[in-house]
């Protein structure tokens, strides 16, 4: 057992943390190559033939979800097509308002994955299911599930078994991103054409001086979201009346009703401003896919404010109601406070998530791609049983894991009993690896490296061809990972390799020659010719840190290994109590467990010592509770000095400060 230290880290996602480390020395020799700190704000891209293949236990779970769910799901609940058949048969079927997602959500999810993984199974599957969907699409481009007269009007006669309002809109949205991704996963054109004509249904509807405008329909968290879908769309077909309803959505963002009261989100006056994203007037989670629009219109227009009004509420969402477990939302929507004990709804993380994907984009800050790792490693994996069968709809800090359909059963209908709005979700947190692992820079060469789980990533590079990277470790057990560089023929390009915040004492080497100033929260940039056979071996420091809370959490801290979380679970000490005694931070001592031959086996397990000198089991999120008892990750942690935590913490809406 080694001896550690207290030290503070830098802060995670603008959460301020303390650090118990082992110390490692830094590699003091220079290294043949040119190597670089990369610039804060570098905007990255998908780059052209890319190709994911996660292996370790991200792959398992991959692989589980796609056996256990994503494949049998649509034969299991075949209302999820059924619904767009006889939306105009009477009577009508008992609607939810926003029962037209389904569909599109299960598609995007299924479509990632199999980006993920190339599972043969899953797409025939997909195929199959796009193939029964688009005849069910009407002429004038109509794809949900209400009766004609109700179509994009926000209302419906059969939603719970009364008038309500409807999400169509939103519905559309998620059908979009559905065939969009399908389209990228598979070349379909026949998705394209369908998402194609969506757009011009709503083009034909709403563009222009219409009456009703799209806001005019409420719900308007959920139904202006199209809004970033047409910006997708018009990426792809150039279609001018596209983007124009784009931009047209984003100042309805700002409209106002006629008692004077905001009828949406204005986030983009109000994220230019600097205003917390939890004071904004639509706080809920479904509010991150309407946002999402302003990302992809700085990007299509190079607009500073809509680029800065982006940032200002990704980062309020970062440093105020991003929970210890990289999941977000408190009671389905931000409140301002990372404590709070409202459910952590699958939804929200995801879109939390999907929203971190374009902000990693836009602004190049490895920071970010830290909190997609967070996110990934410990909700992500988090919310799947190990079987991979079900998912939940509340991840909580502390508590049980339930199935959605047995907390949110509401939803079930007949014909789809499985169908809810997470189950159709979760699996795109998994699939989203193959949007942010491997990036490009957006002007210039050179290759991006997110991720350091064991897998194989291939992209290519002007004058190398198809570059190979494939990546040996096992991470998140351990941070030591060796990459191999394979490019098709040799040539000169920067590699940039994301250094986490978290790991302060990082050591790098480039065909066995150290490499110097090697900085946390940084992209370190090997820029060299490189040719097949090139090793870079990367060491991340996986010191135990711990996070102490405050407010509904006072008195009790969080510990991670690197990013993994880790929480008490009595199955792996002898069915012992709820609560475990205090961890002492002074003498806090973390070595691997001895073997645990249980099942479902943990991704980490690890022993820790307590202020008695007894041991705890400690295991990873992802793993606890796995077996339905209840777990926690906010601990009682003895002797740890809390760093403040400030509501008034500076918002980042430009490079970022140097990091200590």
């Amino acid at each position: 057992m080694s001896t550690t230290s207290i030290r503070k880290f830098p802060r995670l996602g603008g959460l301020a943390v303390l650090g118990v480390c082992w110390w490692l020395p830094v590699g003091s020799a220079s290294a043949r190559e040119q190597a670089v700190e990369a610039p804060a704000d570098r905007p990255l891209r998908r780059p052209e033939g890319l190709k994911v293949e996660p292996g370790g236990p991200l792959r398992s779970y991959l692989d589980a979800v796609t056996k256990n769910w994503l494949t049998p799901a649509p034969r299991a609940n075949p209302a999820i097509l059924a619904m767009f058949a006889d939306r105009d048969r009477t009577p009508y079927r008992d609607l939810l308002p926003w029962s037209g997602e389904f569909a599109g959500k299960h598609l995007t999810g299924a479509s990632l994955v199999y980006q993920a993984t190339g599972d043969a199974a899953l797409k025939a599957t997909l195929k199959e299911f796009v193939d029964k969907l688009l005849p069910l699409q009407d002429l004038d481009g109509y794809l949900g599930p209400f009766a004609r007269k109700h179509r994009l009007t926000g209302t419906a006669p059969n939603i719970q078994g009364k008038e309500g309002p409807t999400w169509d809109a939103w519905g559309h949205y998620h059908m979009m991103l559905g065939l969009l991704a399908w389209h990228d996963a598979a070349g379909d054109p026949a998705a394209l054409v369908a998402a194609e004509k969506i757009g011009d249904l709503f083009c034909n509807r709403f563009l222009g001086a219409k009456s009703p405008r799209l806001v005019d329909t409420g719900s308007t968290e959920m139904n202006l979201a199209p809004a970033h879908a047409l910006c997708l769309l018009y990426q792809k077909t150039r279609q001018q009346r596209h983007l124009d309803l784009a931009r047209q959505i984003v100042e309805e963002f700002a409209a106002v009703g006629p008692d004077g009261k905001p009828m949406a989100g204005d986030y983009h006056r109000r994220g230019l401003a600097g205003e917390e994203f939890y004071k904004t007037p639509k706080p809920r989670w479904e509010s991150l896919h309407p946002i999402q629009a302003l990302a992809e219109l700085a990007r299509i227009d190079d607009d500073d404010d809509r680029r800065k009004a982006f940032a200002n509420l990704w980062w309020s969402i970062a440093r105020l109601d991003r929970h210890n477990n990289g999941g977000f939302s408190s009671g389905e929507q931000a409140q301002g406070d990372p404590y709070h004990q409202g459910a952590i709804e699958t939804c929200c993380t995801i879109a939390w998530m999907a929203l971190s994907v374009d902000m990693l984009k836009q602004s190049g800050d490895p920071v970010v791609a830290d909190e997609l790792e967070l996110s990934t490693i410990n909700s992500a994996l988090g919310l799947f049983s190990p079987s991979g069968s079900w998912s939940t709809y509340n991840t909580p800090m502390d508590g049980h894991r339930m199935a959605n359909y047995h907390e949110i059963v509401f939803q079930s209908r007949p014909g789809s009993p499985q169908l809810n709005c997470c189950s159709v979700n979760a699996a795109r947190g998994l699939g989203l690896i193959s949007q942010w692992a491997l990036l490009a820079a957006a002007e210039g060469n050179g290759l991006t490296l997110n991720w350091y789980g064991p897998g194989e990533l291939a992209a290519r590079i002007e004058g190398a061809g198809k570059v190979r990277l494939s990546v040996d470790s096992d991470h998140p057990r351990s941070g030591k990972v060796v990459i191999k560089v394979e490019p098709e023929k040799p040539a000169r390009f920067p590699l940039s390799l994301r250094i986490p915040q978290w790991s302060t004492a990082t050591k790098l080497k480039v065909d066995g020659e150290p490499v110097s100033d090697v900085k946390p929260a940084s992209y370190h940039v090997i820029d060299r010719e490189w040719k097949t056979g090139d090793v870079v071996e990367l060491e991340l420091d996986m010191s135990p840190r711990v996070w102490v809370g405050e407010k509904e959490c006072a008195g009790r801290a969080s510990l991670y290994l690197g990013p993994v979380l880790l929480a008490y679970d009595p199955r792996f000490n002898g069915d012992g109590a709820d609560d475990p005694e205090p961890i002492d931070a002074r003498t806090l001592r973390i070595r691997p467990a001895t073997k645990w031959g249980g099942a479902p086996p943990p991704i980490v397990l690890v022993e820790a010592t307590t202020a008695s000198g007894a041991t705890v089991v400690l295991c990873d999120f992802a793993s606890a509770g796995a077996d339905g008892s209840h777990y926690r990750s906010w601990l009682r942690v003895e002797n740890a000095t809390p760093t403040p935590f400030s509501h008034e913490h500076p918002m980042r809406t430009g490079p970022p400060p140097a990091r200590e």
